[in-house]
């Protein structure tokens, strides 16, 4: 529908998002319980019972299982996700939606064909890069590549379901919306600027077959949706499980060789996080927020592995901290297998009948009570030791929105960065690194600096007028290598003539 089509498509975007996150994530305390009752607790308490060195169990329960728990807490809003996706690819609604987004791509310089790359990219960037290979005009599917990395992969969503439940306990599906809408408009706002500058020219005609309506298949969606989430799993498993044992080796081992240094000043990756540190403190990242460093670190490796790092190292801070305070900390009850499964089904229910007032309030316009951080960790289902530690260390929401607006922008994983260079080149994906690492890095100081402007008014200035000027300056001169290169052709199709 020429009015409604583009309204009905981000309806069913939000519709996507709220099943996404308020039903899948219903679930996820049964995977993290169940998981970490097996191999984390399980596995340390028979390798302990069995005389196993604590380096050892350390490597094994707590660096592979818990590298394994952390994946199976994707599963559920993940499988979520391609389950919605498959369904709408299935009925033949996708395919209609890239026509109705023909007039607005064509705007950006790309023709409606575009758009279903772009959107394969809410699932995965590396597909979405790789998609854009259909495209025959080389154009056209440069743009498309440029554009893909800003498309919020699945890969961020557990990242922004864990700041959600730390700083928006209510209304989380209307933080995660915004950020997939940013990036949208990032992706667009890079469309343009490449249109009007180094790739000047018009869309290729698009033209595509539209498969009939039909109600999708139980048999087919569920086969795609397998086929997606498996992928992921095994892709994003392999790289946390290691990414994890790594971490809890740096974490563990000092600087001067020794072990058990779990976040002390002495650990290396503590050195690490705060040598990075200076960087970003412009964004709202203090030397003592250092795991905010170390995520950002990793993500670049993969973004799956952002919020377990984020995950085990604030716990593990929040753990020492309390220890520091008089022994409150975690007290062993003992392991106890039955009741940790008992725990993990009884979960299931228990959130689902939660998902109900998000039914009646859509929007989360009805602020319950947050005072109590214990009691929403139960209700988000985050440990109440890293809520507590990401409260206390990041400077409030308009802080967690900027670390969040930099995991949306900044430098796309290795594996999407790998697509991109077999698509485009070495040249392109050097500047779709600095492109994006710029924009994650511009976008979080900006957002922070002013929503801090009180605090600090002439670093504010500062900071804005800087990161202004180089945007500017970049697309000024981005201008004037596109004009070159035009010209440049044109002398070459004259002499050729």
């Amino acid at each position: 529908h020429r009015a409604l089509g583009i309204p009905i498509f981000l309806g069913v975007m939000y519709l996507m998002f709220m099943f996404t996150i308020n039903i899948g994530g219903a679930f996820i305390d049964f995977f993290d319980i169940f998981v970490g009752t097996l191999l984390v607790d399980g596995l340390g308490t028979l390798m302990a019972n069995l005389g196993s060195p604590e380096w050892l169990i350390a490597l094994l329960a707590g660096g592979v299982g818990g590298g394994i728990q952390t994946v199976a807490t994707f599963i559920p809003v993940i499988a979520f996700l391609y389950l919605f996706l498959s369904a709408l690819e299935d009925s033949g609604y996708m395919a209609r939606a890239a026509f109705v987004m023909d007039r607005m791509m064509r705007s950006v310089g790309l023709p409606g064909k575009a758009f279903v790359p772009l959107i394969v990219g809410f699932g995965c960037n590396v597909p979405s890069a790789m998609a854009a290979r259909t495209m025959e005009n080389q154009r056209d599917r440069i743009i498309t590549v440029m554009m893909a990395p800003f498309m919020s992969c699945g890969a961020r969503l557990p990242v922004y379901v864990l700041f959600a439940a730390a700083f928006f306990p209510t209304g989380g599906q209307n933080l995660v919306f915004a950020l997939y809408l940013i990036g949208i408009g990032v992706a667009i706002l890079t469309g343009l600027t490449l249109k009007t500058t180094l790739l000047r020219g018009e869309a290729a005609p698009f033209v595509m077959e539209l498969p009939p309506y039909h109600a999708p298949t139980l048999k087919g969606v569920v086969i795609r949706t397998w086929d997606r989430l498996k992928a992921f799993m095994f892709r994003a498993g392999k790289v946390i499980v290691a990414i994890v044992v790594v971490l809890n080796l740096l974490n563990s081992m000092g600087t001067d060789g020794s072990f058990g240094n779990e976040d002390s000043d002495q650990s290396i990756l503590a050195a690490i996080g705060k040598s990075l540190t200076p960087v970003v403190e412009p964004m709202g990242i203090t030397e003592a927020n250092w795991p905010a460093t170390v995520g950002i670190f990793t993500g670049i490796f993969a973004k799956e592995a952002v919020v377990g790092t984020l995950d085990a190292l604030y716990g593990t801070l929040a753990e020492e901290a309390a220890e520091a305070k008089g022994g409150a900390a975690a007290e062993d009850e003992g392991f106890d297998l039955w009741a940790g499964l008992g725990e993990a089904f009884a979960s299931i229910p228990e959130n689902l009948i939660g998902v109900l007032d998000t039914l009646t309030d859509p929007l989360g316009l009805g602020v319950g009570d947050t005072s109590d951080p214990a009691a929403v960790a139960e209700e988000e289902g985050v440990a109440v030791g890293t809520i507590g530690a990401m409260a206390s260390l990041f400077d409030g929401r308009v802080g967690a929105f900027a670390y969040l607006l930099a995991v949306l922008l900044y430098l796309p994983c290795v594996a999407a960065i790998a697509a991109i260079w077999r698509e485009t080149g070495t040249r392109w994906t050097l500047f779709a690194a600095a492109w994006t690492t710029g924009w994650g890095y511009g976008a979080a100081v900006l957002v922070y600096q002013l929503g801090t402007y009180a605090r600090h008014p002439a670093q504010s200035l500062v900071w804005t007028a800087v990161i202004l000027g180089v945007f500017l300056g970049s697309v000024a001169r981005m201008r004037v290598l596109g004009r070159r290169t035009a010209t440049g052709l044109a002398a070459a199709r004259e002499a050729a003539e």
